[in-house]
């Protein structure tokens, strides 16, 4: 493939893996979730969560159909089960329930103990989501050979390293706005993260009813 072919490529993938990891827009949901972290543990925290979802969408784009075929799982269910999850969460940020539960364990546990959201809700399923999930079996599966494959590839690590760097540049802007102002903020975010949970959810069964 030419050289012009293989930037076209490289070029298509990082805009579709933009979009549907939003590395901007997840920047923001992990500050208010990770809010009471110290900073070495948001750290911890954004390049544990950046780790496995690389991991996780990696599996994905080498073995994912032949996996959830194996396991009798569409991506529609795994949409589904994503979006009520998140949804939970999201319930918790708005109603600040996760707020208490930090104060709670603070009395009792030190602030390197703090809750962990790296794992979930972070790395899977708001980085390794199903749209990811979905994109990255796709253009895997339309690009056939070694070097078309690692030019999605490259394209992927570009994305997740973005998203990395806007990890960590998001706790220390949420720190700069004060604690009364990151409420409000935590707050609102919940209110979007509910609303792009519905969103999968809504995706799901639109591919399930069809």
């Amino acid at each position: 493939m030419s050289t012009s072919g293989l930037l076209e490529l490289f070029v298509s993938s990082l805009i579709t893996f933009f979009v549907v990891i939003d590395p901007p827009g997840c920047a923001p949901i992990y500050a208010g979730l990770s809010a009471g972290a110290t900073p070495i543990h948001r750290r911890t925290m954004a390049v544990r969560a950046v780790g496995v979802a690389a991991a996780i969408l990696v599996v994905f784009a080498l073995f994912g159909e032949a996996l959830l075929r194996g396991l009798g799982i569409s991506l529609a269910s795994f949409r589904i089960a994503g979006g009520i999850m998140l949804f939970l969460i999201a319930l918790e940020m708005v109603f600040e329930k996760r707020t208490q539960r930090r104060e709670d364990r603070a009395a009792n546990i030190s602030s390197d103990e703090a809750e962990d959201v790296s794992i979930f809700p972070m790395a899977m399923p708001m980085i390794a989501g199903p749209g990811s999930i979905a994109s990255v079996m796709l253009l895997m599966s339309r690009n056939d050979g070694l070097e078309r494959s690692a030019v999605v590839m490259a394209a992927l690590a570009s994305i997740l390293l973005l998203t990395l760097v806007s990890l960590l540049a998001a706790g220390p802007l949420m720190r700069m706005l004060g604690a009364k102002i990151e409420a409000v903020i935590t707050r609102l975010l919940g209110v979007l993260l509910a609303a792009l949970a519905v969103q999968f959810v809504m995706d799901g069964l639109a591919v399930t009813l069809r």
